[in-house]
């Protein structure tokens, strides 16, 4: 303490007459200090005068002026809060009927959400139906082609290679991706449709 002067926040609990574990050394380097006594003693010295001075009531309504000009920041739940409470109502009827109405949005909300899960399911289960198909008779197609071309010997060494193979599933994944594209952009539109 004796190597630096007194904060003000120091003083000002050294006016206030606190006492407590911290105090005592800072009482200590007043009595030590020159300088923080005298900042100490003006201190005091304004307390004083403010405490002489006449108290008066304010008029009615003043704290109401004041506050009006007062930006007070409130955090954002304490506001979200203020303005749930303005919505529900005073009564407990209707306070009832409006739980239950938020319980039938809920209930709604959800069945929709399953509707879109199931209908999203559907479009993809039928795009794989289509695609397996379509890369049955792409595979069946480019058999039969290979049979006419080479010859049923040269074909069968063809699809013993894999080469057969790796071409279905190319086209395979072409064709998925297609579907899958096809897919989404039809529930897009259905759904800007219903929007409208």
């Amino acid at each position: 303490m004796q190597h630096r002067h007194l904060l003000s926040n120091e003083i000002d609990l050294l006016l206030d007459g606190e006492s407590g574990f911290g105090v005592a050394p800072l009482r200590a380097h007043v009595d030590g200090c020159a300088e923080c006594r005298a900042r100490l003693d003006e201190a005091r010295l304004v307390a004083d005068s403010l405490e002489r001075l006449p108290h008066f009531t304010p008029r009615t309504g003043f704290a109401d002026r004041v506050l009006t000009r007062v930006q007070i920041v409130e955090p954002w739940h304490v506001a979200a809060r203020d303005t749930a409470r303005r919505f529900i109502p005073e009564s407990r009827s209707l306070r009832v009927v409006l739980l239950a109405l938020a319980g039938l949005s809920s209930v709604a909300l959800s069945a929709s959400a399953v509707w879109i899960m199931l209908s999203a399911n559907l479009t993809f289960g039928s795009a794989t139906v289509v695609t397996g198909r379509v890369r049955q008779t792409i595979v069946l197609g480019a058999q039969q082609a290979l049979d006419a071309a080479f010859g049923a010997s040269a074909a069968e060494a063809l699809r013993a290679n894999g080469v057969l193979a790796m071409a279905a599933a190319g086209v395979a994944l072409v064709a998925t991706v297609g579907a899958a594209a096809f897919g989404f952009r039809a529930l897009a539109s259905a759904s800007r449709r219903r929007g409208s």
